[in-house]
């Protein structure tokens, strides 16, 4: 006689053999091509099962559904851990995107994610794995995006369920900001891509690298995931709030348009010019956004057809949006096509921002839609059901309109520097009170407006600055007008750049280019029908042409 725990044991069996048939066929090969692949560290056809298969599988059978179990797909594999621990790297990610992750799946999720990450740092020597550039950029990205995700999940403690709130009182390490920026910490030092970045910086040998790094910074796994930790660093800080050591831990990173990535690129590009648009380095800021935008608008038509394609362009609107913000503070020259671009984008609130306290509502607006999702690293205290219960009653701000209130109380005391600006270019020299008078205002009111105003046109800038780290610079000048207080006088000097004409005629000149080519390229037309023979001509006379009568031109 069968006892009742075999039985349920003989069900599950069934079940999984019933579930197990209905994946497709097309789907069965494919795991098997991929495990095969990743067995043989064959990079081209890992990355070509990766960009293409995976994605093109997704679209056609599991759009709005899960992929199959990694247990359930175990049998095709040989059991191997370590294909099914990245099968379900890529199963997690799915679920995040294309589905809502319950609780069990943001659990699972982080412990896939230990798992991983303790295979590659707890070896005795490097593991025999090569995955391609983009997937570690992915898994690195994905990473802190579950983390960013969980912690803004788990902030919401009025939505929670009974189950929910037992989970999270006895898992307070999932998801832990320490557990997270110890990853990332871990991975930079196996791979000592810190030193290996400064010694290629002096110019020592790749044989001297080599040893420098040693075995694990030898091999392309470990030195990916470390290069990437730093941009992971820069992003996980940047959440936190932490702007400046976000820009340290890239000091050993020279930022280029040399990208192999380009979604590694344009988040790189991004978090640096946020953190320095919170640090007030409105020109560091806008000149980081300008190259990035103008590398995006180049590669674009080579993207259209990738997974990415999509959060690319909308990372590139929260940039067009944050440049807004920037030159609206700190007034500079575009080129042309950015400033086209920014203008379709956000014309009406670049406008609304440049007068003044007017433009508080669109501040607002484009710094909210443009800001990272800011997380805190407090958790509520779910294990203690008093503090809970206090927690609710008079819960913290949000992380997001926490930075925002920092934000606009910058912005505000910039408000009168519009106005104040306008006045002082239409004269040369002035009297104090008259310029009080203008602005109805009292001189001493009028002189805190001022040194605003001289305090809104100094920033530190690493403009001139070739190489370096991203927090150095030195204090510049942002406006093209200055002035000084002489007793009652003030005394105005404006400074004029005269318009650089070089880029017009370049970008003229490569239009015509284009239209030349297209041109050249174009079939030739096809010759029209022959026209009537003789005898088929029309017989009505052609009447002639009337005579034009000559003009001569009278010698001088």
């Amino acid at each position: 006689m069968i006892d009742e725990a075999t039985l349920v044991v003989m069900q599950q069996q069934m079940a999984q053999q019933a579930a197990f048939a209905q994946i497709p066929d097309v789907v069965k090969r494919f795991i098997l091509h991929f495990y095969q692949s990743i067995l043989d560290n064959n990079v081209p056809e890992i990355n070509a099962a990766y960009e293409s298969g995976w994605n093109k599988l997704t679209e056609k059978y599991y759009a709005k559904t899960e992929w199959p179990d990694a247990e359930l797909i175990a049998p095709l594999v040989n059991d191997d851990q370590v294909f099914l621990t990245l099968y379900r790297e890529l199963y997690y990610r799915h679920v995040y995107s294309r589905l809502s992750p319950d609780v069990d799946d943001r659990f699972h999720s982080y412990e896939n994610s230990c798992e991983l990450f303790n295979y590659i740092l707890n070896s005795e020597g490097p593991v025999p794995l090569d995955l391609p550039e983009q997937w570690l950029w992915d898994i690195i990205d994905e990473f802190i995006y579950q983390y960013q995700s969980f912690c803004i999940w788990r902030s919401k403690v009025k939505s929670k369920t009974e189950e929910e709130l037992n989970m999270l009182a006895d898992g307070a390490q999932i998801w832990s900001t320490y557990s997270v920026l110890n990853v990332l910490y871990s991975l930079i030092q196996k791979s000592k891509i810190n030193e290996s970045l400064a010694a290629a910086r002096r110019g020592e040998s790749p044989e001297a690298i080599a040893e420098i790094v040693g075995e694990f910074g030898s091999r392309p796994l470990y030195r990916t995931l470390g290069y990437f930790s730093l941009i992971g660093l820069l992003r996980v800080h940047t959440l936190l709030g932490d702007y400046t050591l976000a820009l340290k831990v890239m000091d050993n990173i020279e930022l280029n348009q040399k990208a192999r990535l380009t979604a590694c690129h344009v988040a790189t590009y991004y978090y640096v010019a946020f953190c320095y648009l919170a640090l007030r380095r409105y020109p560091d800021a806008n000149r980081t956004l300008v190259n990035v935008l103008n590398f995006v608008s180049r590669m674009r038509p080579y993207h259209t057809r990738s997974y990415q394609y999509d959060q690319i362009n909308k990372t590139a609107d929260r940039m067009y949006a944050l440049l807004a913000i920037g030159i609206a503070l700190s007034p500079t020259r575009l080129d042309e096509n950015t400033m086209i671009g920014l203008k379709d984008r956000y014309g009406d609130q670049y406008a609304k921002m440049q007068r003044g306290s007017e433009g508080l509502a669109a501040f607002e607006e484009l710094f909210i839609y443009a800001c990272p999702k800011f997380i805190s690293s407090s958790p509520p205290p779910y294990e203690d059901p008093d503090l809970l219960a206090l927690y609710i009653q008079d819960p913290p701000v949000d992380p997001p309109q926490r930075h925002l209130a920092l934000f606009l109380a910058d912005v505000r005391s910039q408000a009168a520097v519009p106005t104040l600006r306008s006045f002082l270019k239409l004269y040369s020299s002035l009297d104090a009170q008259k310029l009080a008078n203008f602005l109805d205002e009292d001189e001493e009111e009028l002189v805190q407006q001022m040194m605003m105003l001289k305090q809104a046109s100094r920033s530190i800038s690493r403009a001139g600055i070739d190489g370096g780290r991203l927090l150095d610079g030195e204090t510049i000048s942002t406006s093209d007008l200055d002035f000084a207080i002489d007793g009652n006088m003030v005394h105005i000097v404006e400074s004029t750049i005269g318009r650089r004409y070089g880029s017009l005629f370049i970008r003229n000149t490569e239009y015509a280019q284009r239209i030349f080519d297209n041109l050249r390229n174009s079939p030739l037309p096809i010759p029209k029908a022959a026209s009537p023979t003789v005898a088929e001509a029309p017989t009505t006379p052609i009447a002639a042409a009337p005579k034009v009568a000559k003009v001569t031109w009278a010698k001088a």
